[in-house]
C-alpha cells in the first residue's frame, strides 16, 4: 500500500482516467444506437438482431460485474482497471474489423467483459482515495463524465456514421482506450485491496453467472415457450445461489448487505427499476427518428442530445447536493419528474412535432440527473471501505440489468406488432402502437420506483 500522500499526487490523474473511462463507456454503448440503421444496412440485420448489438454488451457486462467487484476488493482495484482498459481496447478493435452479425455481436460479448472490470472498479477506486465530505462532489463529476458521453454519443456518432461510416465509432473508442491504459501505468501508482485476505467465492459465482444469463436471455425472448424454460431456470439458480452465498464464509456478494442494510437494499432496486424504465427511449425514439420520421442519423441525433446535456447540467449539482440534502428526497424528486415524461412520451404520433419531443426529452434529462448522482451517493456511503469494489459492482448489475430489461421490453413489444420484418411506411401504425405501449410500461415501472426510492429511509 503507498502512502496517503502518494494517493494525494495521483488524484488528478486518477480522476482524469476514471472520468476519460466513464465518458467513453456510455458514450460507446449510445453512439452505436444511432448508428444501427447503417450497420443494419452494411450487415442485412433485422430489428430485433439490432436490439442484440446492445443486448450482448449489457448481458456480459452485466452477469460479470459482481465477481469481478469482489475480486477487484481481493487482488486490487487498480489491477482490475488496467486489464479491463486492455480488454475492452482490443476488443473494440475487433467490431470496427467486423464483417459479418456473429462477429460483431461475438465482439460486443468481449467488450462487455472489459467494461465490467472496468465498472466494478473504477466508482470504488475514486470513493477509496477521496475524502468522505467530497463523495457527492466527485461521484457528480463522474456521473457527469456518464452524461457528457451520452450527450456527446447522438453528435459526434451520428456525425461520424455520416462522413467515416459506423466502424470509425469503434476507432476513436480504442484510441482512447490506449490513452487511458498509458495514464493508469504511468500516473496512478497505488493499489487498494481492502479485501486482499478474503478468499474468492468460485462456487458462488460459477452459479451465479449462467442464472444470471439464463434470466436476462431469457427475458429478452419472451414469451418464446423456450425463453419460459430459460427465465425460470435462472430465477431459480439465483435462489440457489443466494443459499449458498449464506452459508459460505467469504461470499462473492454479501446478502446481509442487503437485508441488513435497508438504504443499501432499496437505493439499489431504485436503480434498477430506474433503468429499465429509462433505458430503452433512446433506442426506440431513434428508430422512430429515423425510419418514421425520414431523418439522418445526425439530425436524429441533434434532438436526442438534449436528454444527455440536461443530464450533465443537472447530475454534478444534484451530486454537490447529495453531500447536505437527503439523497431520498432529491432523487425520489427526480423519478417523479421522469414518470411525467415517460407518460408525454406515449402520445408521439406520425406525425408529432419536433418541439414537442424536445421539451418531454429536456423533463426527462432534469429528472435523471436528479435521481442519478444522490442515489449513487447512497448506496456507495451506506457499505465499509471493504464492501466499496461489491457495492459498486452491485449498483453497476442493478444498472444494467435494468438496461437490458429496458431493451427486452423494447424488443418484445416491437416484435408482437411487427414480428421480424424491418420498420418501414408500410408497418408505421403498427410501429407506433408498439411504442405507445413501451412508454406506458416504462411509465407504470418508473411509478414503482418512486416508492422503492421513497423506502429507503433517512440517511443516518
Amino acid at each position: 500500500m503507498h502512502s496517503a500522500s502518494d494517493q494525494k499526487v495521483n488524484r488528478t490523474i486518477l480522476l482524469a482516467v476514471i472520468m476519460l473511462s466513464s465518458f467513453f463507456n456510455p458514450f460507446m454503448g449510445s453512439a452505436v444506437n444511432i448508428a444501427l440503421p447503417s450497420i443494419s444496412n452494411d450487415l442485412t440485420m433485422n430489428a430485433v438482431q439490432l436490439s442484440w448489438i446492445a443486448m450482448a454488451f449489457l448481458i456480459s457486462s452485466a452477469v460479470l460485474l459482481v465477481p469481478f467487484g469482489k475480486l477487484a476488493d481481493i487482488i486490487g482495484r487498480r489491477k482490475m482497471l488496467l486489464w479491463g482498459n486492455i480488454i475492452f481496447t482490443l476488443s473494440t478493435l475487433l467490431c470496427a474489423f467486423s464483417f459479418s452479425p456473429t462477429m460483431l455481436i461475438s465482439s460486443r460479448v468481449i467488450q462487455g467483459v472489459g467494461s465490467a472490470m472496468i465498472l466494478s472498479s473504477g466508482m470504488a477506486i475514486i470513493i477509496s482515495a477521496f475524502p468522505p465530505e467530497k463523495r457527492g462532489t466527485i461521484i457528480g463529476w463522474n456521473t457527469t463524465a456518464v452524461y457528457v458521453g451520452l450527450s456527446a454519443a447522438p453528435l459526434l456518432g451520428g456525425l461520424l456514421t455520416k462522413t467515416l461510416g459506423w466502424q470509425s465509432l469503434f476507432y476513436i473508442n480504442a484510441v482512447a482506450g490506449v490513452l487511458i491504459i498509458l495514464g493508469i501505468l504511468l500516473g496512478v501508482k497505488s493499489e487498494w485491496a481492502e479485501a486482499r485476505n478474503d478468499k474468492f467465492d468460485l462456487i458462488g459465482s460459477l452459479i451465479f453467472v449462467p442464472s444470471m444469463s439464463a434470466l436476462m436471455y431469457g427475458f429478452s425472448k419472451l414469451p418464446e415457450t423456450f425463453a419460459i424454460i430459460l427465465t425460470v431456470a435462472g430465477s431459480t439458480g439465483l435462489v440457489v445461489f443466494i443459499l449458498w452465498e449464506l452459508r459460505t464464509k467469504f461470499p462473492v456478494l454479501d446478502i446481509g448487505l442487503f437485508s441488513k442494510n435497508k438504504t443499501f437494499a432499496f437505493s439499489n432496486l431504485a436503480a434498477l427499476i430506474n433503468y429499465a424504465a429509462t433505458f430503452g427511449i433512446t433506442f426506440v425514439l431513434s428508430l422512430y427518428l429515423q425510419n418514421i420520421k425520414g431523418l439522418n442519423p445526425l439530425d436524429a441525433g441533434l434532438i436526442l442530445i438534449t436528454q444527455p446535456i440536461l443530464m450533465a447540467i443537472v447530475a454534478s449539482v444534484s451530486g454537490r447536493l447529495s453531500d447536505r440534502i437527503d439523497s431520498r428526497f432529491l432523487s425520489s424528486t427526480g423519478m417523479a419528474i421522469i414518470v411525467v415524461g415517460l407518460i408525454l412520451l406515449s402520445f408521439l404520433k406520425t406525425k408529432t412535432d419536433y418541439s414537442y419531443l424536445v421539451i418531454t426529452l429536456t423533463l426527462l434529462g432534469f429528472g435523471f440527473g436528479m435521481f442519478s448522482s444522490p442515489n449513487t451517493n447512497s448506496v456507495m456511503s451506506s457499505v465499509e471501505k471493504k464492501f466499496l469494489g461489491t457495492a459498486s459492482a452491485t449498483l453497476g448489475t442493478m444498472r444494467l440489468t435494468g438496461q437490458m430489461f429496458s431493451m427486452a421490453i423494447a424488443a418484445m413489444s416491437i416484435h408482437i406488432f411487427i414480428g421480424n420484418d424491418m420498420i418501414s411506411h408500410s408497418n408505421a401504425n403498427a410501429f407506433m402502437q408498439s411504442v405507445r405501449v413501451i412508454f406506458i410500461v416504462f411509465a407504470v415501472l418508473c411509478t414503482l420506483g418512486v416508492f422503492a426510492s421513497l423506502a429507503r429511509g433517512k440517511r443516518k
